[in-house]
Parts: C-alpha cells; structure tokens; sequence
C-alpha cells in the first residue's frame, strides 16, 4: 500500500488502513504467492520437498525461524529473500528511530507527536527493500549494538537527564522494528548477549541502562547456524533455542544434477568466454563429482562440509585456464581437456577442512587426489571398468585389449596442457584403437567433445591402474604401467 496523496496521519486513517504484524503479513503474501503457484525463493535449488515447505509452514505459523546447516547450503539467500514476502510500502511516523506504525505508535517520540500534532502528524513510506536487517554474530557483537544504550551526546545536546527516556539511543533489534532481522552463525554470539534476546523473542520488552521499556516490538526473526559451532566454537545457549519456534534443517544437493544446476546458475562466466569456450557434459559432471568426492573423503572434515562455491569457484577457474590457452596460442576458440583440470586445485584448497590425516599429505596432495577419484568414478560410470576381475579374465569383457597392447609395445602419449587445439587433436587422433573404443560412449559424444571423452579414456585408464600416468610441471605422460615399474627410478625408490 503506498499513495502519494497520503502524507499525514488523517489521510492514512480515511484511506481505511489497518495495522497489521509482520508476521501476519508475510503470512498473508505467503498464501496469495501459494495460491498463484509462484516460485517463492528463486533460484533456490534441490530444497523444493525439503527445506521450503518446512519454511512456508513456520511462516504460515508466524514463528521465528533458525536455518541450521553446512557451510554453502543457501541460509543466507534464503533469509534476504524473504524480503519478498513483505507488502511494499508500510506508513511510519516521519522521523521515528524505529519505524513507529502512525496507528500503534509505541516510541515517546512518535506517541508525543502525534499527541501534539494530531491528525496532521506527517507519514512517511517505507520501501520492503529497507526492512531487512542483517547482523554477522561475532565476539565483538555487544548488548549496545543489538538493544541500546545511554547516548551522552545525545543528552548533553538536549540538555536532558540521563533519566529521561529520551536519552536512549537504540540499537539494531529496534530500530528493526516491524522489520525481518538476521543474525547470520548465532553460536558465535557471546553466551551473555545471546541472553539479552530471550525477552525480545518472549516478552517483548528490553531493558537498556535500567531503563525499563515495554517496548511491543513486531519483528521476523531470522537465525542462520553451522551444526559444527556448537562444539567447535560456540553454542546456542538451551533457553534461546527454545524461544525460536522452527529450527530447520538445510542440506547439499541430493543429486548430481541438482548440483550442476547450482554451478551453472551461480558461475560468473563473462559472454566473451561463452563465445569462444566450449564445455562438455562430461566436464560439468567431473566438476560436481569433485565436490561429492570431497565430501566422502576420509582426509576431508565431514563436520565442516564441502560449499557449493568449490564447484561454483573450481568450474570458473577452469573456463580461465581454457582462456588463457586460447590467450596464448593466438587461437579462436578451444573446448576444455582434462588437463585444464590441474587449474581447479586453488579452487578445492581453501574450500576444504582436512582432519589431521589430511593436513599430513598436504592440501595440495588432497586436491590432487580427489580429482583423480572424480576422473574414475566418471570414466567407470560411462566406461567398462577394467579392474575387475571378470575384465582381468575375460578380453570380451575388457574392451581395452587392443589399447594396453599398444603401450606394452613401447609406446606413450604425452600431453602437455597449454598445446594447440591442433597438436591436440592429432596426438589423440594418433592414440592406437582409442577411436573405436570412444565410439562405444554413443551420446556422450558430439562433434566438439569427442577429444574430451578419448582424454578421458586416458586419464580413466591410468586411475584403473591399467596404464602409468606421470605428472608432469605443465601436463601428463602416458605410458606402459610395467615399464614404469621397472624404471631406474622406480627401483631406486624401492631399494631406498
């Protein structure tokens, strides 16, 4: 409701409106949005049987919500989008600290103008887009900050007594008023400020400097927690999670697909690097796999998880390093390789906690590994898996005969990362019977991504242990596995 003809309080209340709480009132735009079949939180995904209808019952049962998950898991989204269930225009009293409501004004300062001014106290309107207030939990968080405090300044300009009412300047939570408030990771709020809101949330009423306030204040709140603070680095102290009515549990995409999807809505890939980069599905599954490794891996922190944004953050990397070759080959355009993987690593390294086995081998060693795991769930997912033991017996069954004869014969197949689009196809043109074996994956294959899929084949293979990979300082090399076994090298290592 807003009309520009409404400037005073006498206008407002011949329009004929009523005041209503914010939780009536996400309520009520909730239901119009149900009933139209409108999308509530777009671009939210994987949570449409989970997590959104336990929202929409905590809204229809006008409760305080906490959102209790993982790290990357869409809380913070999901709380700035509830603005949109906000009507668009509320009437304040004008200059009112917290949003005083012209028919159930509850400040001093709002209740003394009217009682001066009457019915032509102005109004002002209020936009949803500034009744959202979002505060980061940290240890420096104070009472003052959240509830208030005597403001000398204040005081001594007005020449008031700090008895006066008056003299209080309000923190966050009122000046939220009739307002949707987050506190983003509530366990690492200080246990005696978590404290200051049991009243809020019951009571409604504050205390600021022992001024005794009952202030009715209308708020939505929002919390957002990770399940690992409430050992590691805080809690939620036992009677506040009682006043928070629905504690709602998020979780990671269930599906792969779901993922993808995820990656490709949030990835920022500028139009120039659509234009010229072409990404196989296969690609875009490895990416997703990375993240499903990493998240079962014994090196990796279970309690911690795995964000979204390594896959979001990991596939961006790897469109650059497919530009960056295009960049340095003076070339038009390319599709992404295997190689192109080795750039994901930063992406997969700050996004991880390891357990102490992990910080042993090493973040990078960690990083190294879980896209070497990805590369063979994918490659035994589309492919026959030759390390099994009816593949070992059975040539019928092992369709990779042919390509393992070709490396016992002495040949390798080395691919450098950053080589040109045409050095790259003729040394996998080149590669023994690898074409008659990738004609097999059917509609994996398109004209641009049939490359990919042989340098998957690969790849796949030396995961197998069918064949030795070496990783080399810009590439890989290819080559029999019982040859690298009886190098010089390998036998040193053994004798050493």
């Amino acid at each position: 409701m807003k009309q520009a003809s409404i400037n005073t309080l006498g206008e407002l209340k011949k329009s004929g409106y009523l005041p209503k709480s914010i939780k009536q009132e996400i309520r009520d735009n909730l239901i119009i949005k149900l009933q139209k079949k409108e999308k509530i939180f777009a671009g939210v995904m994987g949570y449409e049987n989970t997590v959104i209808p336990e929202i929409e019952r905590a809204i229809l049962s006008r409760h305080n919500i906490i959102l209790l998950g993982l790290r990357g898991q869409a809380k913070t989204r999901i709380a700035r989008q509830m603005v949109e269930l906000l009507d668009d225009y509320i009437p304040v009293v004008k200059g009112s600290e917290i949003n005083d409501d012209p028919l159930q004004p509850i400040s001093i300062f709002a209740q003394e103008l009217i009682l001066a001014l009457g019915d032509k106290t102005p109004i002002s309107w209020m936009h949803r887009s500034e009744r959202y207030t979002e505060k980061l939990a940290t240890p420096d968080v104070s009472v003052a900050d959240l509830i208030g405090d005597i403001d000398p300044i204040k005081a001594a300009a007005n020449k008031l007594s700090f008895s006066d009412q008056k003299v209080i300047h309000f923190g966050l939570i009122p000046r939220s008023h009739r307002c949707i408030f987050v506190i983003n990771e509530l366990p690492d709020l200080q246990a005696r400020i978590q404290v200051s809101l049991f009243n809020i949330l019951q009571e409604e009423d504050i205390q600021i400097r022992g001024f005794k306030l009952r202030l009715p204040l209308d708020i939505q709140f929002l919390f957002t927690a990770n399940p690992e603070d409430y050992t590691n680095r805080g809690s939620i102290v036992t009677p506040l999670k009682d006043r928070i009515e629905s504690q709602i549990l998020t979780h990671y995409p269930k599906s792969l697909e779901i993922s993808r999807e995820i990656t490709q809505q949030e990835a920022r890939i500028l139009p120039v690097q659509n234009g010229c980069i072409e990404v196989p599905e296969l690609a875009k599954e490895l990416i997703e796999q990375i993240a499903i490794e990493a998240r079962s891996s014994e090196y990796v922190d279970a309690k911690s998880g795995v964000s979204a944004r390594l896959t979001i953050s990991a596939y961006e990397n790897l469109i650059s390093a497919a530009e960056r070759r295009i960049i340095i080959n003076n070339e038009k355009n390319t599709v992404v390789r295997i190689g192109d993987f080795d750039a994901v690593i930063p992406s997969i390294t700050g996004k991880i906690e390891l357990v102490y086995e992990g910080e042993q081998e090493g973040s990078y060693m960690v990083a190294q590994n879980l896209i070497r795991k990805a590369i063979r769930t994918v490659f035994t997912k589309y492919f026959p898996d030759p390390s099994t033991k009816q593949a070992k017996k059975s040539k019928s069954i092992n369709p990779y005969s042919n390509i393992l004869k070709g490396f016992s014969e002495g040949n390798n197949v080395t691919l450098m990362n950053n080589i040109t689009n045409v050095a790259y196809q003729k040394i996998l043109e080149n590669v023994f019977n690898l074409n008659d074996l990738s004609l097999h994956a059917g509609s994996l294959l398109s004209t641009n991504n049939e490359l990919f899929v042989k340098e998957l084949i690969l790849h796949g293979l030396a995961e197998c242990s069918q064949i030795a990979k070496s990783n080399m300082l810009n590439g890989s090399d290819f080559s029999d596995i019982m040859d690298m076994m009886m190098s010089d090298s390998f036998l040193s290592d053994l004798e050493e």
